[in-house]
């Protein structure tokens, strides 16, 4: 795999054996132990993610807020300090160039994640439409992301550090907190559909935090997982993937993300489109399916009712929590219906499915 960009602690966990695989032109563990071990492990207990690949962009100067408003679909307004905001990018025609948070460190002062295959179109379109006094910068190459997820994720980062954890609330996040002797923003959000925390640090304290949170959950079994259970993990709580979910031909609205977009804010690229789909409805619509014949949805398969090619899965496996075949299709809105049966295109054969309703997963409070 070669001229394949690397995080940080590429060298740490190959020597573990974990698998890697090209991921979008990063060489990444897809898994450690097994992609089925890996999501138990942070469902139950919790499991330790490698996101250094992720992207992070600072935005300062004085009309950051007024630039944010323009290009995002949220309320950037509704940010107070130590807050974060999940939000999209969208083109003029309601199709998505990203999704991604947003952390408000001060007024004039905020960092952008967005995801690690569009870093360089989302650098470039935010440089498009800057204006004012705003300076942007990729830091990206400067930062390691490492993420904790699961119902024992406090317990165990808490043997780190001095800091109550108990006191960061979903979406809100601690800068400059020590971690092991590890400088780190601490951000209680995730991508697992778990409680846990994500954890921005310098590259080369990546090592250092990933063994020390290793070391601190070996007795509450703590496993490192890979990508495979990263993303068996998100579809169960159905969190769109860029690339699958959302793209430059599908809007947020579509996708189901319909509360990361505030029609009601100024004028922000996008707008007219989404107010329409938000107002009206959209001509298709994200939905859970659930195979009644034997075989898992795979992404690209297309959806039919009868002759009709109503839309195509957008990711499907089977879930490891619940032990059945499902997914997520686009498809028309009018074949949207909790109920509805469908059949999937799998192979030679057409195969027998129902709308089902989603997330598959949530956890108990």
């Amino acid at each position: 795999m070669a001229n394949l960009n690397r995080t940080p602690l590429y060298e740490t966990y190959k020597q573990s054996g974990a698998k890697l695989i090209d991921f979008g032109g990063w060489e990444l563990p897809v898994q450690f132990s097994s992609i089925k071990e890996e999501h138990e492990a942070v469902r139950t207990k919790a499991g330790l993610f490698d996101v250094s690949h992720m992207g992070e962009i600072t935005v300062k100067g004085s009309d950051s807020l007024a630039f944010l408003q323009k290009v995002m679909t949220n309320d950037v307004s509704a940010l107070t300090d130590g807050k974060a905001q999940y939000t999209a990018m969208c083109y003029e025609n309601g199709g998505t160039v990203d999704d991604l948070l947003i952390y408000k460190k001060k007024d004039d002062e905020y960092l952008l994640v967005v995801n690690a295959a569009n870093i360089p179109k989302d650098v470039e379109w935010l440089q498009q439409h800057l204006s004012g006094d705003v300076a942007l910068t990729n830091v990206s190459d400067d930062i390691a992301l490492l993420a904790l997820q699961g119902p024992l994720a406090q317990k165990v980062l808490q043997k780190l550090t001095t800091e109550d954890l108990s006191k960061i609330k979903f979406f809100h996040f601690k800068d400059d907190v020590k971690l092991h002797g590890v400088k780190a923003l601490v951000s209680r959000t995730g991508y697992t559909g778990e409680d846990g925390f994500e954890l921005y640090c310098g590259k080369d304290d990546a090592s250092a935090l990933w063994l020390a949170i290793l070391e601190a959950g070996k007795e509450e079994g703590v496993l490192p997982c890979g990508l495979g259970a990263r993303d068996t993990l998100r579809f169960e709580a159905n969190l769109p993937l860029y690339g699958q979910e959302l793209s430059k031909d599908i809007t947020p609205i579509e996708a189901g993300i319909g509360f990361a977009v505030k029609t009601n804010k100024v004028d922000f690229i996008g707008k007219e489109v989404l107010k329409e789909q938000k107002e009206n409805g959209a001509p298709r619509k994200l939905v859970g399916l659930e195979m009644i014949d034997k075989g898992i949805p795979r992404h690209g398969y297309e959806v039919f009712v009868g002759e009709e090619k109503i839309g195509e899965v957008t990711t499907g496996t089977q879930s490891p929590t619940l032990k059945k075949n499902v997914g997520v299709a686009l498809l028309k809105s009018e074949f949207s219906s909790l109920g509805t049966e469908v059949e999937v295109q799998i192979r030679q054969k057409r195969l027998k499915a129902r709308v089902a309703a989603t997330p598959f997963y949530k956890r108990s409070k």
